[in-house]
């Protein structure tokens, strides 16, 4: 419907006398311009860390919606993460205009409104803003959100600062406590996993605060060869942005990760489910060095001891890119493995030098 300035104006002015009249041309021009489109949530759930092994329901509301359009959910952990999965990024809305999904935790949820061929953004530092293909934008804490961990601590390790994380026994990863993970008189960096009251164990990692790129990654390590097999060290780098690139995971594992029958180390390209992506050896007792040379389409890896190299070997498939990797190291226990009777005692890492060389 379209009315023109001027015939507004006769239709105002026409039988002034009358309240008739204007009450009903404010009705019409009201029609004519409809609010604009909103989204509200009915059901959140309470704010927890990031897990990709638990999902919880959520719930709104939408007003205003076109047909065609949709819904696409957001979790926050670090950064946003499109909900429920990658493969599908998109929530109908219903008949009566609400909307259902299920969503990994996060400490944040947003739900955006939005046009048919609309391409959303996997993982996000910043969520696409109103405008265009996006008709409404809403975000809200997740429930108990002051309950949630502050910003881990920094320590200074071999002349970089690392975060000590923290992250809880039931979110389906492995377990850390910053009491786990510190640096001592001499620099060298600890890391230990500890049995907690209910019998379970929970690790101790460190993360770099940024991203170093390409290059010649080095770690000094006192000896683990004789660990318990559900025990392990991971030295890798890891990308919460690059879900295309397997977030860009490259590992050296010690320990047999939960399987007597494995090899007590390993090299991998994520990932892991390729055969090729994973080499495999034995370590030897005694301070090994282990490396990664990381160029442009290939990844050499390689364990020295003193001058003898223990293994060596270069992947030239599925090598990410750089990007906005950091290097991680953390040691755990793999939770329900077949050893026999699990740890007997807790594990400590000992990691004497980092280097990096671009």
């Amino acid at each position: 419907m379209a009315i023109d300035h001027d015939s507004a104006i006769r239709i105002r002015f026409l039988n002034a006398g009358s309240f008739a009249v204007p009450v009903i041309l404010e009705v019409v021009l009201a029609a004519c311009h409809p609010p604009p489109p909103s989204i509200a949530f009915t059901r959140v759930p309470a704010a927890a860390e990031g897990t990709p092994y638990r999902t919880e329901q959520i719930e709104g509301r939408v007003t205003g919606a076109k047909p065609g359009q949709r819904i696409v959910l957001y979790a926050k952990s670090g950064v946003w993460w499109v909900q429920p999965v990658a493969e599908k990024p998109f929530t109908a809305i219903q008949a009566n205009s609400t909307w259902r999904s299920t969503t990994h935790p996060g400490t944040e949820f947003a739900a955006l409104l939005v046009d048919p061929g609309f391409a959303p953004p996997l993982t996000t530092q910043n969520l696409p803003a109103k405008g265009g293909a996006v008709a409404a934008v809403v975000i809200v804490k997740g429930a108990g959100a002051e309950l949630v961990d502050p910003p881990p601590k920094i320590t200074r390790f071999s002349g970089y600062d690392w975060e000590i994380r923290k992250q809880q026994a039931n979110s389906g990863m492995f377990p850390f406590d910053p009491a786990n993970a510190w640096v001592d008189d001499d620099g060298c960096l600890h890391l230990r996993t500890t049995r907690q009251a209910d019998g379970s164990w929970v690790g101790g990692e460190v993360r770099l605060t940024h991203s170093l790129g390409q290059g010649l990654y080095r770690f000094n390590v006192r000896d683990l060869s004789r660990i318990d097999a559900s025990s392990g060290l991971t030295m890798f780098t890891w990308d919460e942005l690059a879900a295309d690139q397997n977030h860009r995971d490259l590992e050296i594992q010690v320990g047999r990760l939960g399987n007597p029958a494995n090899t007590n180390a390993e090299f991998v390209v994520y990932p892991s489910e390729e055969p090729a992506n994973v080499f495999r050896y034995e370590i030897p007792s005694g301070l090994l060095t282990y490396s990664f040379h990381w160029e442009p389409g290939k990844v050499s890896f390689k364990t020295v001891r003193g001058s003898a190299t223990v293994a060596a070997h270069e992947f030239t498939s599925g090598v990410p890119s750089s990007g906005g990797e950091r290097v991680n190291i953390s040691v755990f226990v793999v939770a329900g493995s077949p050893t026999s009777s699990g740890p007997k005692t807790g594990i400590e890492a000992v990691i004497e030098k980092f280097e990096y060389l671009p």
